[in-house]
C-alpha cells in the first residue's frame, strides 16, 4: 500500500477546490467616496451638527482616521490620486478647469484586474474622459445633477433615470452587485454627488433640521489678518453665495423654471420641492434683511440643505451596508469611505475648500476589514487619499507598482507601535474660480508652512498646537524664523522625494 504524505494530499485537495473558492480567499473592495463632505458634520468625528449612523458603523467596525489628508482639494484631481496614487504633477490632472486624465496610464484598479479581480466603478467620476481599467462603468457626466439625472454607458449612450440622485446610484450598484461574476473577487467605486453644491436635499429630507439654529463658528466674521491670499477669496457665505441658485430664492417661477437643477423635475418633485422653498421665500422676503443679519440667514439656510443633503449620503451608505450583510459578503468585504476632500461649514466666513487649511486638507476617512482591523480603531497617524491605492493593492496580495508614491495603510493598522509619516505635502493649483491663489505647503506635527504663488506671492506659518484655527500667521515673526527654516528643509525634501519640479522653481525664486 503506498503512503501519500500529507504535506502532498493537502496540495491535492486545495488545487481540487473550484475556483470560486479560492478566489474569495482575497477580499472584496468597497470605496465610497462622496463630494465635499466635511468631517464637521460626520457624528464619528464628535460632530454636534448632525447623526451620521451608517458612516459611524463603519468607523465603529473598523478605524476612524483622524489625521487623514488630501493632496489637492479639489474634486477631479482628487479622484485622479485615488486611482494613481500619485501626485497631481505626476497623474497630469491637476485641476478642474483644463486637465483631462489620462486613462492609459496605470492605476490600481488596473492592477486588481490582472489580479484577477471584476472592476466598476459607478456615479460621480469628473475625470473628463471614459474610464479605464473597469469591467463596468456608469458615471454622472461633469458633476451630475440631483433630480432625475443624466448616466453616460458603456456603449456611449446617455440614459436618465428617474429619481433622486443618491437613490439612483445605490439602485445601480446594487443591480450590478447582483449581476457580478460571483466566481471573482470584486472591486467597487461608488462615486456619490452629495454634498457638492447646489445641496438640494431629497423630497424626504426637505426641512430635516429647519428647527434647529446652527451656531457660528467662532470665526465666521474673520477679517484675514497678516494672511494676503485669504484676503482676496472669492467662497464667503456673505458675498459669494448666491440667493437663487445656492439658497434656492429665485424671486419667481420664472427664474426657477430656468434654472437647471429644477428644470429636470418632474411635476410630482417639484410640487413637493416648492411646498417647501415657496414659504420660506414669502417670509425671507417680509424680513427684508441686510448686512449681518442677511449673511447668518443665508448661514443657516445653507447649513439646513447641506445637512439634509448629507442624511441621503448617509442613508445610501447604510443601504450599502445591508446589501452586504444580507449576501454573506461583509466579512470578506473591504469598505472605506471618504470624501474628495474636506469642506467649510463657514469657518473664516466660507463654503467651498481648495485650501491647505485644516477644514479643507484634511477629509473624513474611515475603513472596515473584518478580521484585520480591530474594531473600533483610532489612528492619528498621517494618512492621504494618496495611500488608498497602494492599499488596497497590499489588501490584495498584488505587488505595488514602484512609482506609486502612496504607501500602504495596512502596517499602521495591524501594529500600533507602525512608524507612519512625520510630515505630509501639498500642492493646490487651479487660478480660477473662487480666487484661490496657487499654494504648496508642508504640515507636521505641530506647524505648517505655505508659499503661495501666482494669485498672490507670499509665504505663511502656523503654530497648529497654539493656533488650531489657523488665524494668526507667524512667518515674519522674529521668534518663529529659526522654525521656518526648519520646516523649509523639510518641505524641500518632500519636494524631491515627489519630484515636484514646480515647486522646486517657486522655492528657488529670491
Amino acid at each position: 500500500m503506498k503512503i501519500i504524505k500529507l504535506p502532498i494530499l493537502l496540495f491535492v485537495l486545495y488545487c481540487s477546490l473550484p475556483f470560486n473558492v479560492l478566489a474569495q480567499t482575497k477580499p472584496n473592495i468597497v470605496i465610497i467616496v462622496s463630494d465635499d463632505h466635511a468631517y464637521q458634520a460626520i457624528s464619528a468625528y464628535g460632530s454636534k451638527l448632525m447623526q451620521t449612523p451608517n458612516i459611524d458603523r463603519i468607523a465603529k467596525e473598523g478605524a476612524r482616521f483622524d489625521k487623514a489628508y488630501v493632496t489637492n482639494s479639489i474634486c477631479g484631481p482628487s479622484r485622479a490620486v485615488i486611482l494613481t496614487g500619485k501626485y497631481s504633477h505626476k497623474n497630469g490632472f491637476k485641476d478642474n478647469e483644463s486637465s483631462v486624465f489620462n486613462g492609459d496610464q496605470d492605476t490600481f484598479v488596473k492592477q486588481l484586474q490582472k489580479g484577477g479581480y471584476q472592476t466598476a466603478w459607478i456615479g460621480k467620476w469628473h475625470l473628463e474622459s471614459k474610464p479605464q481599467g473597469f469591467d463596468f462603468w456608469q458615471i454622472l457626466p461633469a458633476q451630475g445633477q440631483y433630480y432625475n439625472p443624466d448616466f453616460d454607458m458603456m456603449d456611449g449612450s446617455k440614459k436618465r433615470f428617474d429619481g433622486y440622485v443618491s437613490n439612483v446610484i445605490e439602485d445601480v450598484t446594487e443591480d450590478w452587485l447582483d449581476k457580478r461574476d460571483a466566481t471573482k473577487p470584486f472591486c467597487l467605486v461608488i462615486g456619490h454627488k452629495a454634498t457638492h453644491r447646489v445641496w438640494l436635499p431629497d423630497t424626504t429630507d426637505l426641512g430635516k433640521f429647519d428647527n434647529v439654529t446652527f451656531p457660528l463658528p467662532h470665526n465666521f466674521y474673520d477679517t484675514y489678518t497678516t494672511r494676503e491670499a485669504a484676503k482676496v477669496q472669492d467662497m464667503t457665505i456673505a458675498k459669494t453665495m448666491i440667493m437663487g441658485y445656492d439658497l434656492k430664492m429665485f424671486g419667481s417661477d420664472e427664474n426657477e423654471s430656468k434654472d437647471g437643477n429644477f428644470k429636470r423635475m418632474n411635476a410630482q418633485q417639484r410640487a413637493k420641492v416648492d411646498a417647501y422653498y415657496k414659504p420660506i421665500e414669502a417670509k425671507f422676503n417680509q424680513q427684508k434683511l441686510t448686512g449681518n443679519a442677511l449673511t447668518e440667514w443665508k448661514y443657516q439656510r445653507y447649513m439646513r440643505d447641506y445637512l439634509s443633503t448629507a442624511t441621503s449620503l448617509d442613508r445610501n451608505i447604510g443601504r450599502t451596508l445591508d446589501y452586504l450583510d444580507k449576501h454573506n459578503l461583509t466579512k470578506n468585504t473591504i469598505v472605506i469611505y471618504l470624501s474628495d476632500q474636506g469642506f467649510y461649514m463657514g469657518e473664516h466666513g466660507w463654503f467651498d475648500k481648495r485650501w491647505i487649511y485644516e477644514e479643507s486638507f484634511r477629509t473624513p476617512m474611515v475603513m472596515r476589514y473584518p478580521g484585520v482591523i480591530k474594531p473600533g480603531t483610532v489612528s492619528n497617524k498621517f494618512v492621504m487619499n494618496l495611500d488608498i491605492a497602494p492599499t488596497m493593492l497590499d489588501a490584495a496580495g498584488v505587488a505595488i507598482p514602484k512609482d506609486e508614491q502612496g504607501q500602504s495603510m495596512l502596517p499602521l493598522l495591524k501594529n500600533k507601535n507602525a512608524k507612519g509619516r512625520n510630515a505630509i505635502y501639498y500642492h493646490y493649483y487651479e487660478n480660477g474660480e473662487h480666487s484661490v491663489s496657487p499654494h504648496f505647503g508642508i504640515r507636521n506635527q505641530r506647524y505648517k508652512l505655505v508659499r503661495f504663488y501666482k494669485r498672490v506671492n507670499s509665504w505663511e506659518l502656523y503654530d497648529l498646537q497654539k493656533d488650531p484655527n489657523e488665524m494668526h500667521n507667524l512667518y515674519e515673526q522674529k521668534e518663529y524664523k529659526k522654525i521656518v527654516a526648519e520646516m523649509k528643509v523639510e518641505l524641500n525634501q518632500l519636494i524631491d522625494k515627489y519630484d515636484d519640479q514646480d515647486a522646486k522653481k517657486i522655492v528657488a525664486e529670491k
